[in-house]
C-alpha cells in the first residue's frame, strides 16, 4: 500500500509469467472485517518451498505438479491447509485466532529515529514523536534534533532558516510533501516554514542520488514530508505555543468521519510576532514582525475491498514578514532612503490529489496518479531592492507498479510531466519564462532480504529549456553479517537554477548583482548537472546488554556545471557558469545507544570538503563549517497509573570555523578576518504528559546565549556602499525561552 502513490505507467509484462500460487493471508478484525496479516508463513507440504506473507498480507509461490498442499500459519493462529489444484490461482486465507494458547504480552520501544536495514537506499525516518523533542513549530524547525540535515540562518534581516545536507543548500535537495515536489522554485527560500510541524506525520531523509520515480532535479538527496491522515490523527487536535522572543502560535486540527469511506479534516495554522527587539543595539530588528495564516481541507476516500483509496487537499496561505531598523514604519519609509525596511508579503494556494487502485486479485499491482496545482504570489522590497515573484506550477505522475515472475524482482514504470510559469521582476528588470517538460521512468528492483537489494532505474526527459537527456540512478544494499548493511550508490541530477528567488538575501545588501553569462537558456546561465557517489555502512549490535547502532556514510558531489554565486566581491553578487571543477566531500559517523529502558544517547561527528573554482580562485564554500559535532540525550519516566509521563530532551551542536567570503577591498573598518570563531549551542525541553488527551511543556533554544556580534556590516549606514547583512555564521538573538500545551480528543 505504501507504493500505491507512486506514480507509473507501464504495459504489463505478461510474458515473464510462469506456473504459480498468489494469495493473500488475512485475519478477522474485531469489526468483522477482514484485515491483512503480514508474516505469516506460507509452505509447500513436504517441502522447503515456502515464503512469508508481506505487509499488505499477500504472498507468491512457483508451483509444480507434485505440489499439493499449501499450509499457512502464524503464531496464535490456528494453521490452515489448502488443497490446491490447479496453477495461476489466487488463493484468499482468513486464519482464526486460537483459544487454548496462554496470553503472552510483549513490550518494546520504538525508536523516533530510524535508519532502514532492508532498504536499497539510506533511509532515515524520523517520527512525530521525534518532532516533539523540540519546539517545532515549522518543516525548517523539524531537523534540530537531526545530525544528517545542518539548519542555518541565511541573513540577519529575514531571520530565514535554511537547511543543507551532504554540504549543499536546500536547491540541491529535492523536498516533496507525500512525494510530490512542493519547495521549489518560488518557494524555495521561504516554503519549509509554510509546512506546520504538526501537520507533519513523519519525515524520511534520503541520502544521495533520490529515486527516478520522483523526478530528474533531486542531486544530493531528498527530503519527504508525509502528512497527518484524516482517519489516524486525533478526533481534535490543540496546540498552543508562546516564546519570549514574541511568538505566538495556534494549531487546530478538526477530523471528522463522514462514513466507511470518506473523512475529512480541517487544518488551521496560526503565528504571530509583534514585539519589537534590537538586543545587540545596532538599530535593526534581531528578528522580524511576521504573522501568517495557513489552512488546509483534506479529504481522504478508502475502499479496500475495491482497491480504492485517493487524498485531495486544498490550501491557502497568506505570510507576511516586515524587517529592518527599530525605527522603520511602513507607511511612510516605504522604498525611501529615510530609515531602511523591508516587507516580504506571500500568498500561495495549492490543490493537490493522489488516487491509487491495487488489484483486489492481483495485490501486487497496482496504479498511482499524482496531480497538484499551486500558485505563489511574493511581493517585497528589501531597502531600495524591489523583488517580486509569481509562480504558477502544475505537476502530474502516472506510476505503475508489478512484480516480473516472483515478489523478488519488482518493477515500477510510468509517465510524469511538470509546467511552470514564472513572472520575475527584479527593480526594473524582467525575467519572464516558462518551462515545460515530460518524461518517461522505469525502475527494477530485485529483493532478497537475506543477502542482497538493488534499485536501478533510468529516466528520459524532454524539457524545452534544458534539451532531452538521461538520468541513470542505481542503489545497492548488502548484508555481510547479521545486523549489518552496507549500501552503496550513484546517479545523475540536472536543474535550473533560479538564481534570485534562491538567494533572496542578495537584496538586503548594497552589492551590484551582475550575470556574467548571456549564452545559456535561463538568465543565461547553463543548467546545473552533477553526479552524486556514495557508500554508507550500518551496524547493529549490543552494548552493555543495551542495544547499539553505529553508521558511516560518505558522499561526493561533483559537478559537470554549476551557477557559481560569487560573493569575493564585496561590492558585487556574481552569478556565472563553473569553469573549473566544483565539489561537495561529505563524511558522517554517528553512534546511538539505549543506555537505560527509556534513556536514549545518540552522537555524529561530521565532515565537510566543499569546494568551487571561482573567478578569483578554487576556494571552500563560504559559511559553511568542515567540522561539526552533534549529541542528544532523551529520557522519560515510566508510566503513572493514570498515564502521566516526564520526557527530557537536550540536543548539543558544536560548528568549527566557516570561511567568510573576501572583505580585503573593503575600508579597514568593514573588513572582516578570512574565518569565523567557533560556535556551541545547547537546547532543551521538558514535557509533562498528565494523559493520553493532555500534555504541557516548557524549552529553551540556546541556553548558553551564544550571539554572533555585529552581524550586519556597516549597520550605522544601511544606504551606503558597505552595507551587507549576509555574513551571518550563528545565532543573532541569543536565548530563547518558550512553553506550549497540547491537548487531543481521539
Amino acid at each position: 500500500m505504501k507504493n500505491l502513490f507512486i506514480i507509473l505507467f507501464f504495459i504489463p509484462t505478461l510474458f515473464f509469467a510462469q506456473d504459480k500460487i498468489k494469495g493473500m493471508v488475512m485475519e478477522p478484525s474485531p469489526q468483522g472485517k477482514h484485515l491483512p496479516l503480514a508474516g505469516a508463513n506460507v509452505i509447500w507440504d513436504g517441502t522447503s518451498i515456502g515464503t512469508t506473507s508481506d505487509i499488505d498480507g499477500n504472498f507468491i509461490l512457483p508451483y509444480e505438479s507434485s505440489y499439493k498442499r499449501l499450509i499457512v500459519s502464524y503464531v496464535g493462529y490456528n494453521s490452515k491447509t489448502i488443497d490446491v489444484k490447479n496453477p495461476n490461482t489466487v488463493i484468499h486465507i482468513l486464519l482464526q485466532p486460537t483459544d487454548d494458547l496462554d496470553e503472552v504480552t510483549v513490550t518494546t520501544r520504538k525508536k523516533t529515529t530510524t535508519t532502514s536495514f532492508l532498504s536499497s537506499q539510506n533511509i532515515s525516518i524520523i517520527s512525530s514523536k521525534e518532532l516533539l523533542k523540540a519546539a517545532c513549530c515549522n518543516l525548517s524547525e523539524s531537523f534540530e534534533t537531526n545530525p544528517s540535515i545542518d539548519v542555518n540562518i541565511t541573513d540577519a534581516i529575514s531571520g530565514t532558516k535554511q537547511i543543507k545536507m551532504l554540504g549543499l543548500t536546500s536547491p540541491y535537495i529535492l523536498i516533496t510533501t507525500e512525494n510530490i515536489p512542493s519547495i521549489r522554485g518560488a518557494s524555495q527560500t521561504y516554503g519549509l516554514s509554510f509546512i506546520p510541524g504538526t501537520w507533519v506525520e513523519s519525515i524520511q531523509i534520503t541520502k544521495g542520488a533520490g529515486s527516478v520515480v520522483n523526478g530528474f532535479e533531486s542531486i544530493a538527496g531528498q527530503i519527504n514530508a508525509e502528512l497527518v491522515k484524516p482517519t489516524l490523527d486525533n478526533r481534535i487536535f490543540v496546540n498552543a505555543y508562546g516564546s519570549l522572543n514574541g511568538r505566538m502560535e495556534l494549531n487546530t486540527h478538526f477530523n471528522t468521519k463522514l462514513s466507511d469511506q470518506w473523512s475529512t479534516g480541517l487544518y488551521v495554522h496560526a503565528n504571530n510576532r509583534s514585539q519589537k527587539f534590537d538586543r545587540n543595539n545596532d538599530s535593526f530588528l534581531d528578528m522580524p514582525l511576521s504573522q501568517q495564516l495557513n489552512i488546509m481541507n483534506r479529504w481522504q476516500y478508502s475502499n479496500l475491498q475495491k482497491g480504492l483509496i485517493s487524498f485531495l487537499n486544498v490550501r491557502y496561505l497568506t505570510d507576511d514578514k516586515q524587517s529592518g531598523q527599530l525605527e522603520f514604519d511602513p507607511k511612510t519609509d516605504r522604498l525611501s532612503n529615510t530609515l531602511w525596511g523591508s516587507e516580504i508579503s506571500t500568498k500561495r494556494f495549492e490543490i493537490s490529489s493522489k488516487f491509487g487502485y491495487v488489484n483486489p486479485e492481483i495485490p501486487y499491482q497496482s496504479l498511482g496518479l499524482q496531480l497538484s496545482y499551486s500558485d505563489h504570489d511574493q511581493i517585497s522590497y528589501f531597502g531600495l531592492n524591489q523583488y517580486d515573484i509569481r509562480h504558477k506550477s502544475i505537476y502530474s505522475n502516472l506510476v505503475y507498479n508489478s512484480i516480473i515472475s516472483d515478489s523478488r524482482h519488482k518493477i515500477k514504470t510510468g509517465l510524469n510531466a511538470t509546467y511552470d510559469d514564472y513572472n520575475e521582476t527584479v527593480n526594473s528588470e524582467l525575467y519572464d519564462r516558462n518551462e515545460r517538460s515530460i518524461g518517461g521512468f522505469f525502475e527494477y528492483s530485485f529483493d532478497n532480504l537475506e543477502a542482497l537489494n538493488l534499485t536501478a532505474g533510468i529516466r528520459l526527459d524532454h524539457h524545452n529549456l534544458l534539451g532531452t537527456f538521461v538520468t541513470p540512478r542505481v542503489h545497492a544494499r548488502y548484508i555481510p553479517w547479521e545486523k549489518s548493511a552496507f549500501r552503496v550508490s550513484f546517479g545523475r541530477g540536472k536543474r535550473a537554477a533560479n538564481i534570485f528567488t534562491e538567494n533572496q538575501k542578495l537584496f538586503s545588501t548594497s552589492r551590484a548583482i551582475n550575470i556574467q553569462n548571456s549564452g545559456g537558456s535561463i538568465y543565461g546561465l547553463e543548467p546545473e548537472i552533477a553526479w552524486n557517489y556514495g557508500v554508507s555502512f550500518l551496524q547493529g549490535f549490543n552494548l552493555f546488554d543495551r542495544k547499539a547502532d553505529f553508521i558511516i556514510d560518505f558522499y561526493r558531489t561533483d559537478f559537470q556545471n554549476q551557477v557559481v554565486v560569487d560573493y569575493e566581491n564585496p561590492y558585487e553578487v556574481n552569478f556565472y557558469n563553473l569553469e573549473g571543477s566544483s565539489f561537495a566531500n561529505s563524511f558522517q559517523a554517528e553512534f546511538s545507544l539505549n543506555v537505560l529502558e527509556r534513556m536514549d544517547f545518540k552522537t555524529a561527528y561530521k565532515f565537510y570538503d566543499v569546494k568551487t573554482q571561482y573567478k578569483s580562485g578554487k576556494l571552500n564554500k563560504p559559511l559553511t563549517s568542515q567540522h561539526r559535532f552533534f549529541a542528544n540525550v532523551s529520557f522519560e519516566t515510566a508510566k503513572t497509573k493514570k498515564g502521566g509521563v516526564w520526557k527530557f530532551d537536550t540536543t548539543f551542536n558544536w560548528f568549527g570555523k566557516q570561511r567568510f567570503s573576501s572583505t580585503a577591498a573593503s575600508p579597514e573598518a568593514y573588513q572582516l578576518p578570512r574565518y569565523s570563531p567557533t560556535i556551541s549551542t545547547l537546547n532543551a525541553q521538558i514535557t509533562k504528559v498528565f494523559s493520553k488527551s493532555f500534555e504541557l511543556y516548557i524549552g529553551a533554544e540556546n541556553i548558553t546565549n551564544t550571539t554572533q556580534k555585529n552581524p550586519i556590516i556597516s549597520s550605522e549606514n544601511p544606504f551606503g556602499s558597505n552595507f551587507d547583512t549576509t555574513f551571518v555564521y550563528g545565532p543573532i538573538f541569543g536565548s530563547t525561552f518558550y512553553s506550549g500545551l497540547r491537548y487531543k480528543l481521539n
